[in-house]
């Protein structure tokens, strides 16, 4: 009998360089197996998955966790600046930024 297949996608990225694998993996995979099969943390010897988060579709979940049809697998790095104290040195710089608005660039008005 043949076991049933998901077809699920495996991302990281990192300044410059960026891996999207999409594979087919068996029904009731889990997150940590398939980016084990994905070939990802031979290409980017950096990433841990004792320290590295990981999500689907932008939410974070255990590597435990299985896999569904379609899902879309981050694998996450660590942030290079705190977001709250970002935020604080752009106001203390006088630098307002609405949505939408760049790094550098005014707001709108």
């Amino acid at each position: 009998m043949v076991e049933p297949q998901v077809s699920v996608e495996v991302v990281f990225a990192r300044p410059g360089e960026q891996a999207l694998e999409q594979l087919q993996v068996p029904a009731g995979s889990t997150v940590e197996s398939v980016i084990r099969q994905s070939g990802v943390l031979e290409r980017f010897p950096e990433i841990d998955l004792a320290n590295n988060k990981v999500g689907v579709f932008g939410k974070a979940t255990a590597l435990s966790a299985t896999v569904n049809e379609g899902d879309r697998i981050e694998i996450y790095r660590p942030l290079i600046a705190d977001p709250k104290e970002a935020r604080k040195k752009r106001a203390a710089e006088g630098k307002v930024m609405k949505k939408g608005a760049r790094d550098g660039e005014p707001a709108a008005s």
